[in-house]
């Protein structure tokens, strides 16, 4: 257990200095170009991450009783001692990690945390390290469960999530280009970029932790293209530097649309439907957004013969 905290601490440090590294680069970048870089983000991610370990010392984890749930009645007990049990733990894992991400995007009550995570403008390593303060309390750990009911110890679960969470530092990115090949298999910078898009055709797309494989099985992914750049950041950007803020404005902003709904099955909508829902139809999901977007594109369309008619 000693070991393992060093090595956290150790993996910390690292991910902090480069991102750090990083950022003197990009704000030198952007001083050339008479630009003004974006610190307060870099300090919104400190302070995420300094939240998160203060919040791991509490006990309010939901991970412990689902995973001993499912470890009391799991179907077998599994040695992770073969390659051929590595490869098996490594592909489950990615199936977990693939549907417990499009539920942190599809429903809003698991958004609620993790759009902190989407809430910087702009993307950097220090992104990378933003994921919110309520995610121990919010019972994402169900998502990872089968594994345990299957047989594999809750601690190997959670180490390897570790290990694909580490792996998703270097995709939060804007300066690595496409790997070729590897865009067919893995989850790259490129693919991320996407993710982390708030382009209407880029949104929803690209769940993968280290592969790619299932966002091309269940048609969620999306290519980046050069004609389409990434615009980042939420489809309502934030712009608070205030780090509670930054925490908790989508469970303000899902509490008061539940009080608000006016009745039980309204406010359960606002809780397990998409971000963005309304009752009446009249939302911003993805698909609502996309809608809007092609009926504005064949408006354009139908204008255009008219106005060139008109400059004849």
């Amino acid at each position: 257990m000693h070991n393992l905290h060093k090595i956290t601490l150790l993996v910390t440090g690292f991910v902090v200095a480069v991102s750090m590294v990083e950022a003197y680069f990009l704000a030198r970048k952007a001083r050339q170009q008479g630009k003004t870089y974006p610190w307060h983000e870099m300090g919104l991610s400190l302070a995420d991450m300094v939240g998160r370990k203060l919040m791991a010392l509490l006990p309010l984890s939901l991970a412990t009783p689902i995973f001993a749930l499912a470890w009391d009645h799991r179907l077998f007990t599994m040695q992770i001692n073969s390659v051929l049990a590595v490869l098996l733990l490594f592909i489950g894992q990615e199936f977990c990690y693939y549907w417990y991400h499009r539920a942190s995007h599809r429903i809003r009550f698991f958004w609620a945390t993790h759009a902190v995570h989407h809430s910087p403008n702009e993307l950097t390593l220090g992104t990378a390290y933003r994921l919110g303060w309520t995610g121990k309390i919010t019972g994402t750990a169900i998502f990872f469960a089968p594994l345990v009911f299957l047989g594999v110890r809750p601690e190997v679960v959670l180490a390897t999530l570790s290990l694909n969470l580490m792996y998703q530092f270097w995709l939060h990115t804007t300066w690595i280009p496409k790997l070729g090949w590897l865009e067919y298999v893995f989850n790259t910078p490129s693919a991320h970029r996407v993710h982390h898009a708030s382009n209407v055709d880029y949104l929803d797309a690209n769940y993968g932790g280290v592969l790619i494989i299932f966002d091309r099985l269940f048609g969620t992914y999306v290519a980046e293209r050069e004609e389409e750049p990434c615009r980042y950041g939420l489809v309502h950007p934030t712009t608070t530097r205030n780090p509670i803020v930054n925490q908790f404005e989508h469970w303000v902003s899902l509490g008061k649309d539940m009080l608000k709904s006016g009745n039980v099955l309204n406010a359960i909508g606002y809780l397990v439907m998409p971000p963005g829902w309304a009752p009446d139809g009249k939302g911003t999901t993805t698909e609502e957004l996309r809608q809007q977007q092609q009926q504005q594109q064949q408006q354009q369309s139908q204008l255009q013969p008219a106005v060139a008619a008109s400059a004849q």
